[in-house]
């Protein structure tokens, strides 16, 4: 299933119900990941509110000093007023403080929680999800939704949003203390709130688009480095370098010009804060000046009230930071949610069949397939393999014998008809028993990091090292295992380059015969190895497919063999069935091919 705004690069495109089913989808995942957290968020919120009234409390206590304990003093040399306020000032800025570093320590326990349950979330989803997800989803973009999107949100969560509430609540407490100390400097603050308005609300319109800008260039300038980089032979064959080095100067001079606006964006907004800051603290001191002249206003007040206008303005900057960082948040928060709404397209069955035995029978009844409902692959296909048989799928790149082979492993559901596995539809057996009984090798050998031991028991977890041993001994591998720096203790590194693509695939028939499939499904397993290493390979193939169900997808028709049945594929159908002696003696296509892969020996 393809949710709206799962990419979230660019909601330009997207109409304004598209756009606030995003936003809602957003929300809804925020919410899910703080209810758990609602004890400490309700303990942070009250911690915040009580750190800022007291640091709110500061300048009223020096215009209370000022205005009443200083002339007491002076006047009648009594200390009592001028020590209780200050005691009580400092009391008020150490609880202050101490609150303020309460309230980070709970904040970021709120942060690495609410990130911890998302990383979990999206890790453990992205598993869940069928192949058809992972097959159109670039792994990429599954790296960036755990890393950078993350990073975002955690920025955000940090710093962005404590410095928004934290400021916002200032702000108001700020004000308030002021209209309680003097209405009427109260006034001239609230005035100025209609520029300060106006100018935060230009600056976050002008923000959004130099994000959107940046967001697309910025991607051009991924997308140049890492097809330089991936493709770098062929650049260099074909002596690339100018070109792309003009290419990319290209797209990094727009990436360099986004952000000089957004520079010069912050240079405009900055001054005009300081301009609307200052305006309004001269006006509140010219009022009362004035007044204070008159004798209708205390210097303490007159004080306090500049005070409390300073610091209205203080936060500002981190507003306006926290709206410029909260784009790609926002942003980042679209694309994770997207990703966590998708649907698997192959789901567990809700009332799954236990099947603890299985004799590897398998059958297609009518059945028909396309991805993504798109052109056709199979159509109306039906097929029996008898338990134990070996077939070997043979035909042209895009005849269906891959799809076949992921239709059996059930990453994919047909479209229509049923497959079935000793007669139970696979649909509807339990994922335990369809792990167990079906297994696949690919071309591409897998290994993780690890050691060689941990990879070959990969399908069966609490083997011991004596079965793991029998196992590699059986596909030949033993050997050359035994030949590395700690045999099967030896760590693969990443994706196994210890080894060779023989020894890998040597290696994953070893994990395959130790798991014990009831049908054992190779997808060109052996199109990558050299001729010295495919007879090595053949070997191991003997003793893997003896006793049980095998389907096996190979060009080499040496591979082929070995089959007990040979299916000659043409656009999904089957076009000849036979065993491979039979079929190379005929006429047909096989025994074109046949005879072609003869001549090449000679």
């Amino acid at each position: 299933m393809t949710v709206v705004g799962t990419q979230g690069e660019d909601r330009s495109n997207y109409t304004k119900e598209e756009s606030r089913a995003i936003r809602r989808r957003s929300l809804r995942l925020l919410g899910s990941l703080v209810r758990p957290l609602r004890l400490r968020v309700v303990m942070a919120a009250l911690v915040l509110v009580v750190s800022t009234g007291l640091q709110v409390a500061g300048p009223i206590l020096i215009g209370i000093a000022l205005d009443d304990a200083l002339p007491r003093l002076l006047q009648e040399a009594d200390w009592m007023p001028a020590i209780a306020v200050t005691a009580v000032y400092l009391v008020a800025g150490a609880a202050g403080a101490a609150l303020i570093g309460y309230y980070v320590v709970l904040a970021a326990r709120i942060t690495q929680a609410v990130l911890l349950d998302l990383r979990k979330r999206i890790f453990l989803h992205t598993q869940r999800l069928s192949l058809e997800f992972h097959e159109s989803y670039t792994s990429g973009r599954i790296i960036s939704r755990q890393t950078s999107d993350l990073d975002s949100i955690r920025e955000l969560l940090d710093g962005g949003l404590n410095n928004l509430v934290s400021g916002a609540l200032f702000g108001v407490f700020t004000f308030i203390a002021l209209v309680i100390a003097d209405w009427q400097s109260g006034i001239v603050l609230l005035l100025a709130g209609v520029p300060l308005v106006l100018l935060m609300r230009w600056f976050h319109r002008r923000s959004q688009l130099l994000y959107r800008e940046s967001r697309v260039i910025s991607a051009k300038v991924i997308v140049q480095f890492v097809e330089t980089m991936t493709g770098i032979r062929a650049v260099k064959s074909f002596r690339k370098e100018a070109r792309n080095d003009v290419a990319f100067r290209g797209v990094a001079g727009e990436y360099r010009d986004i952000n000089r606006r957004s520079m010069n964006l912050f240079g405009t907004f900055d001054p005009g804060l300081m301009a609307v800051s200052a305006l309004t603290t001269a006006a509140v001191v010219l009022w009362g000046g004035l007044r204070v002249a008159d004798g209708a206003l205390g210097v303490g007040v007159l004080l306090a009230a500049v005070l409390y206008v300073r610091n209205f303005f203080a936060p500002m900057q981190d507003i306006a930071g926290f709206l410029n960082s909260y784009q790609s948040a926002a942003a980042a928060l679209e694309k994770v949610s997207g990703v966590l709404e998708e649907v698997p397209t192959v789901p567990d069955p809700e009332q799954p069949v236990d099947l603890w035995t299985s004799r590897g029978a398998v059958r297609f009844d009518e059945v028909a397939f396309g991805y993504n409902g798109e052109k056709t692959i199979l159509p109306t296909f039906t097929l029996d393999i008898p338990a134990g048989q070996t077939i070997a799928l043979v035909g042209t790149t895009g005849a269906g014998k891959s799809t076949l082979a992921k239709l059996v492993s059930r990453f994919y559901d047909p479209t229509e008809g049923v497959i079935t596995l000793d007669g139970v539809d696979l649909r509807a057996l339990h994922p335990k028993d369809l792990r167990r009984a079906i297994v696949m090798v690919t071309q591409a050998a897998y290994l993780f990091s690890g050691t060689v031991a941990d990879n070959i028991a990969l399908g069966r977890p609490d083997a011991t090292l004596d079965e793991i041993r029998a196992a590699a001994r059986a596909v030949g591998a033993d050997e050359f295992i035994s030949s590395l720096p700690d045999g099967y203790d030896t760590d693969v590194n990443k994706r196994g380059g210890r080894v060779s693509a023989g020894q890998r695939q040597l290696i994953s028939f070893a994990r395959a015969f130790l798991a014990d499939p009831a049908v054992l499904i190779l997808d060109e397993a052996t199109a990558s190895l050299d001729i010295p290493s495919e007879r090595l390979i053949q070997d191991a193939l003997q003793t893997l497919l003896a006793d049980r169900t095998a389907i096996i997808i190979a060009h080499r028709l040496s591979t082929v063999a070995i089959a007990d049945r040979v299916l000659v594929m043409e656009h999904g159908r089957i076009i000849e069935d036979d065993t491979p002696d039979a079929l190379a003696q005929g006429t047909g296509k096989f025994a074109r091919l046949h005879a072609a892969w003869q001549q090449t020996l000679v």
